[in-house]
Parts: C-alpha cells; sequence; structure tokens
C-alpha cells in the first residue's frame, strides 16, 4: 500500500491550454479520496497524470518515497478502472480478470486462485465463464474492478467508473465500493461529477473548477463550511440558494437585508436576518457592513413548520410557491420572494400548493455570507 504526494503539478498542452494548475496534496496511504468538479475542471486529467497516462508539464509526482514523474505506466504498481470498462468482447470474465497476470507472467496456478478470489469478492464467481455480452452493466463494471484487484496494486485509479449505471444500481454499488476499500486496505483516487458520490464515499473530497483546487476538506466541512461560492453551490442537492443581499448594522447586531423597495407601491418589502454571535467573532465583518454581499441558505434551512415559525425572532419572509414536487421522504418547494427565486426541501405533510403565499423562516445558524467580487466566503 502506498501514501502519493502531488507537489506542484501541471498540465499543458499545446497552444496555451493548461488543464491543471498548481496540484499539490498529500494523500494517506489507505485513504479514499474524490476528485470532484464539472466536465472540464482537470479532474480525470489530475488522475491520469497520476496513472501516467498524461506527461506531467510540471511538478513532482510521489508514490510512497519513489519519484515517479518519468516511471512508466506498467511499473507505479497502480491498477486503473475506466469509465466503459475497457473489457475485451471475445473473452470470457475469468480471462478479462487474468489478462494482465498472464502478461506479467504470472503462474496459471496463482492466476487461477487469484482470479477466482476476486471473483468471490466482488459476488460474480459464478460468471466467470460468460463474456462481456452476456452481463449487464453493473457485472460488467465488477468484472473491471476485479482486473484491477487480481493486480493487488498500491493504489487504485477510479474514473468515473458509475457513470454508465442506471440510478439504482448506482447506489448500490456505491455501496460496494466503500465496502471494497475497506476489505481491501487500499489507496482508492476516485474522479466524478456526481457530487452524491461524492459525500457518500470520500474520506476527503477534493473540488476542483478550471483546473484549480478549490477546497480539500471532509465531505461534512466541505457541506457546511464552503471556502467560496462555487463549493457551496457545487456540494448539495438541490444546491444552495443565493440571494443579492446588504449588511447592516440593525440595533447594535450585524443583519442582512435584501428585498425589494418599491416606492411607488408599497408591494415592495425587505427582509432581514439577524446574524448570531457565533457568525460574528470575525473583523473581516466590519469591512463589509453598508455594502453588498451575496447571502447563502441551503434549502433544508428555510422552514415552513408552525414550530419553527412560531419560535423564529429574525428571518421571516413571504414568498410564493410556484412547483410542488413530492419525493416521498421530503417535499421541495420552488418559490418567488421579491422577485428571488428559492427552493426550499421541507415535510412531505407539507400541504403548499402553487400561487399560495406562505410563509416561511430562514435559520440564521445556518447562513453563509459571500464577497460578491472575488465570491470567497465573509463568515469562514
Amino acid at each position: 500500500m502506498a501514501s502519493l504526494s502531488l507537489r506542484g503539478i501541471y498540465k499543458r498542452y499545446p497552444g496555451g491550454v493548461v488543464a491543471v494548475s498548481d496540484f499539490t496534496m498529500n494523500i494517506k496511504d489507505k485513504e479514499f479520496i474524490i476528485l470532484v468538479g464539472p466536465s472540464g475542471c482537470g479532474k480525470s486529467t489530475t488522475l491520469r497524470m497520476i496513472a501516467g497516462l498524461e506527461e506531467i508539464s510540471e511538478g513532482e509526482l510521489f508514490i510512497g518515497d519513489r519519484l515517479v514523474n518519468d516511471v512508466a505506466p506498467k511499473d507505479r504498481d497502480i491498477a486503473m478502472v475506466f469509465q466503459n470498462y475497457a473489457l475485451y468482447p471475445h473473452m470470457t470474465v475469468f480471462e478479462n480478470m487474468a489478462f494482465g497476470l498472464k502478461l506479467r507472467k504470472v503462474p496459471k496456478d496463482e492466476i487461477k486462485k487469484l482470479v477466482e478470489e476476486a471473483a468471490k469478492i466482488l459476488d460474480i464467481a459464478h460468471l466467470l465463464d460468460r463474456k462481456p455480452k452476456a452481463l449487464s452493466g453493473g457485472q460488467r463494471q465488477r468484472v473491471a474492478l476485479g482486473r484491477a484487484i487480481v493486480r493487488d496494486p498500491q493504489v487504485f485509479l477510479l474514473d468515473e467508473p458509475l457513470s454508465n449505471l442506471d440510478a439504482k444500481l448506482r447506489a448500490q454499488m456505491r455501496t460496494e465500493l466503500s465496502k471494497l476499500h475497506k476489505k481491501l486496505g487500499t489507496t482508492f483516487i476516485y474522479v466524478t461529477h456526481d457530487q452524491i458520490e461524492a459525500m457518500t464515499m470520500g474520506d476527503r473530497i477534493v473540488v476542483m473548477k478550471d483546473g484549480y483546487i478549490q477546497q480539500i476538506d471532509s465531505p461534512i466541512n466541505l457541506y457546511e463550511n464552503p471556502v467560496n461560492k462555487f463549493v457551496a453551490g457545487f456540494m448539495g442537492s438541490p444546491q444552495m440558494n443565493f440571494i443579492n443581499a446588504k449588511l447592516i448594522m440593525l440595533n447594535g447586531k450585524y443583519t442582512v437585508e435584501f428585498g425589494s423597495e418599491d416606492t411607488k407601491t408599497t408591494r415592495g418589502r425587505k427582509f432581514y436576518v439577524e446574524l448570531p454571535g457565533a457568525k460574528t467573532d470575525t473583523e473581516a465583518l466590519k469591512y463589509y457592513v453598508d455594502k453588498e454581499v451575496i447571502l447563502g441558505i441551503r434549502p433544508e434551512n428555510i422552514h415552513d413548520e408552525e414550530m419553527f415559525l412560531s419560535n423564529a425572532k429574525t428571518g421571516m419572509i413571504e414568498a410564493t410557491v410556484d412547483v410542488t414536487e413530492m419525493m416521498g421522504a421530503e417535499s421541495y418547494l420552488y418559490l418567488t420572494c421579491e422577485g428571488i427565486p428559492l427552493t426550499a426541501r421541507v415535510s412531505p405533510r407539507c400541504t403548499a400548493r402553487p400561487q399560495d403565499v406562505i410563509k416561511l423562516a430562514l435559520d440564521p445558524n445556518k447562513v453563509h455570507l459571500f464577497d460578491p467580487n472575488d465570491e470567497h466566503s465573509i463568515l469562514v
């Protein structure tokens, strides 16, 4: 097993395109690391540089204590699982899993033992005589994983391995991969654009955008303490609500003000969220008084329950319901508040219907503030 160290890694292509910039992090032995971000953010390129399938333009990559920049992929002691499985259609499952071992001239008895052990771990022992075309998507994915397992590599690299599966099978395979990681005790580096996969599987998550690392943290810290607006919006489904607002001092308290002000009619309304003491213990807030800010609030922190509304001392709003979505264990309300689109995740018992005007309360303990210029978090 091995740790990895990426030190100032860059990937530049001809024509001046920079796909990855200054990627620096240390990955511990047996850690499950997730690289996540939108398409084109550089996560797969980073994985391919670790694998040796892409040349590193600048920086150093260590696997264990060994500098591997110029080491061939086959000599890095890593195994990669691809999005499209990359199985040989004319070979059986057994032959696909054994292929890499045969190239290494591993004895036949040893190959048989390794393949059967891996097949047992992945629950595909009964499929060893079949060919890929006779397998489901989930079974093919297990074969691709099995081909990697038999090599007993120091590091597993997985490039969006579940993206071709249906939603139910993806959820099942997420659980299976987490179990597999614990069973093998190997370092996993996993690329996905699906933030649900990232949140449920990783020990630490690397959020990337435009080739740069935005934040490296545990799933819970990424969710609760995003360093900027991009991370806040990318992690979480439905995504965080963002409201253009202003930070003011009201009755000696830091307060966020938003809404509209119509001088010709009485329709325009302002709403106020007083920041609790725990969120105001930062010198940075002084700079933003009487300035524009972006208020962030997650859908589950906008409440419609009578108990919450009756106890709320701040953050009360009125909004018009545009659409409701019943999701079974919860409901989503898509709302408009003074021209501001909002999404609330509420109890399935909610009786609100389109065109209803309802009262809601924003939880002041869960608000985030972002600088409107560089979008960094003001409260972190």
